[in-house]
């Protein structure tokens, strides 16, 4: 099939279009033909529609072929600890008012993103999909979790009754230029290159870095999730969840030494055991989304590592 034949003439609606995955995924469906043929690409801005509104929801999904839901309300670790009320409910909000109003007006096709803090804090690694209700997430991210997880409920629910066409992702720990390098809400990529840069730039010999870098993690390419949600919108039909994610675990002192090496940076990192590491291991299985559609992360994390820090270099004075 011709990619471009498939979005041809469709009304897409991607919440969270503007954000960091939203505008890879706007400009991978862009490119493959979407917005063409009397088609449209509708982003909405959360100051503009909040989608916590179920009237703001129905009116959105008016007319609309697919919703490809990106939008939520998201931070690193200690984001998390301030923000567990609001990270809860709007997620929860905004999830299950668009899909029930998009089941509502008819549209085609839901893909539901969802996150790695939705498994449980203690499983087997590499997770599997059939681990994800084994256990309580956790705990510093579990209201986040929580809620984006009941995307899946709602999706298999809605299949189940109406018939309903929703799919559901989870993508592992993104990264890539254009991340969120806010301090207050940024996740431990991004965190960590603004420190060490900036350290570097102010002639500071030492970094303190939250936990004791034992934790594991898998990251994966912004570029590369982009195209794989595309995909998925693409070609995937059934009711199960699919991991996404690169294939490779490393620990946030391997991450935070390597950050240091291509920075450049020639101060020590000094590791702050006080402060939460987050969940202990995180790494996907991600063969079923190779089997459903094809899915293989091609960028080395490296080379993905060394783009996004040569972004920040660039936007630095940019970013408050």
């Amino acid at each position: 099939m011709n990619t471009s034949d498939w979005w041809r003439a469709k009304r897409v609606l991607i919440t969270g279009g503007a954000g960091f995955l939203g505008k890879h995924v706007v400009d991978e469906v862009r490119i493959r033909g979407g917005g063409e043929g009397g088609g449209e690409i509708i982003i909405p801005r959360s100051y503009d529609f909040d989608l916590r509104d179920r009237q703001v929801c129905r009116d959105l999904v008016q007319g609309i072929d697919v919703v490809i839901h990106l939008a939520a309300n998201v931070g690193g670790i200690g984001y998390n600890l301030q923000h567990p009320a609001e990270l809860f409910l709007d997620n929860l909000l905004m999830g299950a008012l668009l899909m029930d109003e998009s089941r509502s007006a008819g549209v085609a096709k839901f893909v539901g993103i969802g996150t790695i803090c939705s498994y449980p804090k203690h499983t087997t690694v590499p997770f599997k999909e059939t681990t994800l209700w084994e256990g309580y997430p956790e705990e510093s991210n579990a209201p986040y979790g929580l809620a984006k997880k009941m995307l899946l409920v709602q999706g298999q629910s809605y299949r189940e009754q109406y018939g309903f066409n929703s799919i559901y992702l989870l993508p592992t720990n993104l990264y890539g230029p254009g991340d969120n390098f806010q301090r207050e809400s940024s996740h431990v990529i991004p965190a960590l290159i603004r420190k060490v840069i900036e350290a570097a730039d102010a002639g500071e010999m030492e970094v303190q870095v939250w936990g004791s870098g034992s934790a594991t993690r898998d990251f994966l390419y912004v570029e590369d999730a982009a195209k794989a949600i595309v995909d998925a919108t693409e070609i995937y039909e059934a009711a199960e969840p699919l991991n996404l994610g690169s294939g490779s675990e490393i620990s946030i002192m391997q991450l935070a030494d390597t950050i240091v090496e291509l920075c450049g940076y020639e101060g020590s990192l000094t590791w702050d055991r006080s402060r939460p590491d987050g969940q202990p291991r995180r790494s996907v299985d991600a063969a079923a989304a190779e089997r459903a559609f094809g899915f293989l992360a091609p960028t080395n994390f490296r080379d993905g590592l060394a783009k996004t820090i040569d972004w920040y270099r660039i936007h630095q004075g940019d970013i408050d």
